[in-house]
């Protein structure tokens, strides 16, 4: 007996939604998360401590908190969301998208913190040969740096993915609970736990939450300590 028989079709579209909405998370966050986590391991500014605060600040505050400011600002009436559904058609809140984007948001800190602790580990001095072998900077990222701190990336993808496979107050803060729309896994157990006779349906979503955090951890341990080989056997 598979989970497709064993689930109904809307367990089913939770389970799918809570998977694209971590992924894109995930994904569409990557390229900040290293941005970030480079300049706050490498980078001596004015405003350093104020960045890495701001950054860290989903981590601390409550999580309808982060909700709610993402409703004020993205919402249909918020000045970044009027905007972008005016000028782009883009609409965040009660959409899925903006599941996406609050899941992102929980999981920054998690995915900048293990990568900038993989660049401070790098050590300088193999980039400062590459570049009295006369690579640029981009360069020298790209080919030292960058392969250096892939475990750490791979770290931080993991450490996203699962904050925001786990996501409930931020989301159903900011993008309710509509079930096919933005009803996320964590917000369809706790519609179960609220209705007489639910528990099943619970239970089952939480075995399949549990599988899948702990399928991708898993799975990163195994990516990092096989990159590490590679690294180590270079």
């Amino acid at each position: 007996m598979s989970w497709l028989t064993v689930l109904t079709p809307d367990e089913w579209n939770a389970v799918r939604l809570s998977v694209k909405v971590a992924t894109v998370a995930m994904l569409a966050s990557l390229p900040a998360g290293i941005a970030t986590a480079l300049l706050l391991a490498r980078g001596r500014f004015w405003g350093r401590e104020l960045l890495n605060g701001l950054v860290h600040l989903p981590l601390v505050l409550p999580p309808v908190v982060t909700g709610y400011l993402l409703l004020l600002a993205f919402g249909r009436q918020g000045p970044a969301g009027s905007f972008l559904a005016e000028h782009f058609g883009i609409v965040f809140s009660f959409r899925w998208t903006g599941a996406a984007l609050a899941c992102a948001i929980m999981g920054f800190p998690l995915m900048v913190r293990a990568i900038r602790l993989s660049i401070e580990a790098v050590d300088r001095k193999l980039e400062q040969a590459a570049g009295t072998l006369g690579a640029n900077s981009v360069w020298v990222f790209v080919t030292v740096t960058l392969p250096l701190i892939l475990p750490g990336i791979i770290a931080g993808m993991i450490l996203s993915f699962a904050k925001a496979m786990g996501e409930f107050g931020a989301t159903i803060t900011f993008v309710s609970n509509i079930p096919g729309e933005t009803q996320t896994l964590p917000s369809a157990i706790y519609t179960f736990t609220q209705v007489p006779g639910g528990d099943a349906g619970a239970l089952r979503l939480t075995l399949i939450s549990i599988t899948i955090s702990m399928t991708a951890l898993l799975l990163s341990e195994a990516m990092a300590r096989r990159v590490g080989q590679r690294l180590g056997a270079a």
